[in-house]
């Protein structure tokens, strides 16, 4: 790894992008992606790929979602590979990477990420790439089922409009996870299973939001999942993406303190092993 040119940015651009914390907006989504009720922005997958690879590198996400990953790749000229569970969400972000403008090679994958080996080798046989590069964002749990109390939300807003709540009713779904430490294995062995693909020195990110439980439980998301993928990978550090034109709700009002989460946390690994695999 040493010596090795990590990116294609100047030096101001890298200082720009190291800073700790950065403040990430969403643009509108599009009428088909609406349907997912949790989309990770492009403009997010943007600021990391730029940083952590190079014109023409490899880029992988076991949570495609509706292909916000791939999009991005596509258009910054690297290429990718996404993996999906629910059809709907696959057929939404392959008509995204359709209008999308850019070069290089990209594939959104059905299949359950937790067997991300097999999809991996159906699709390429023994010419799987090797990867610079993994950002994804899992399932926070099973947060998108719990409820969110009496305040009017985004959440609430999706239900009577008919839209998803959450991403599917699949037991193999990680969302659906009745038990916490079952929930943060099975992301685990997610990470795990990549990491025969992932080129030495190769970084991930993984972006990841603590929750209030029902019961006011705290469930720290971030740290126990930063504490399972460094059984496998190094953790480097983290970076905190804000989001500052989010809705504030009137929780705990007026004898409990709950605060207004409008923040998540971008854990950065490292495969980091003596030589090539």
């Amino acid at each position: 790894m040493a010596g090795k040119k990590l990116n294609d940015l100047d030096g101001k651009e890298w200082v720009k992008s190291t800073k700790s914390w950065f403040v990430v907006n969403p643009r509108a989504r599009t009428k088909n992606q609406m349907t997912h009720p949790a989309k990770f922005p492009e403009e997010l997958v943007t600021r990391f790929v730029e940083y952590f690879t190079k014109a023409g590198g490899w880029v992988i996400d076991p949570f495609a979602g509706v292909a916000s990953t791939i999009v991005a790749c596509k258009t910054l000229n690297r290429s990718s590979v996404g993996v999906e569970l629910n059809p709907e969400f696959i057929d939404i972000g392959q008509t995204e990477l359709n209008e999308a403008t850019g070069s290089g090679s990209h594939h959104i994958l059905a299949g359950d990420s937790l067997d991300i080996a097999a999809v991996l080798e159906t699709q390429f046989g023994e010419d799987v790439p090797k990867f610079d590069y993994l950002i994804t964002s899992p399932p926070y749990y099973n947060m998108l089922r719990k409820s969110r109390g009496g305040n009017e939300t985004v959440h609430k807003e999706r239900g009577e409009k008919g839209l998803k709540q959450y991403y599917s009713g699949s037991s193999s779904d990680l969302g659906n996870i009745e038990y916490y430490e079952e929930y943060l294995e099975c992301v685990g062995l997610v990470l795990d299973a990549v990491f025969p693909y992932m080129t030495n020195g190769a970084y991930l990110t993984i972006v990841v939001q603590n929750m209030r439980d029902e019961g006011n439980i705290f469930r720290p998301i971030a740290w126990d999942l930063a504490s399972r993928f460094s059984e496998t990978y190094e953790l480097r550090q983290e970076q905190v993406w804000c989001q500052d034109n989010k809705r504030l709700g009137c929780w705990g009002f007026p004898s409990t303190y709950v605060s207004n989460v409008h923040h998540h946390y971008c854990l950065i690994l490292q495969k980091q092993v003596k030589s090539d695999d």
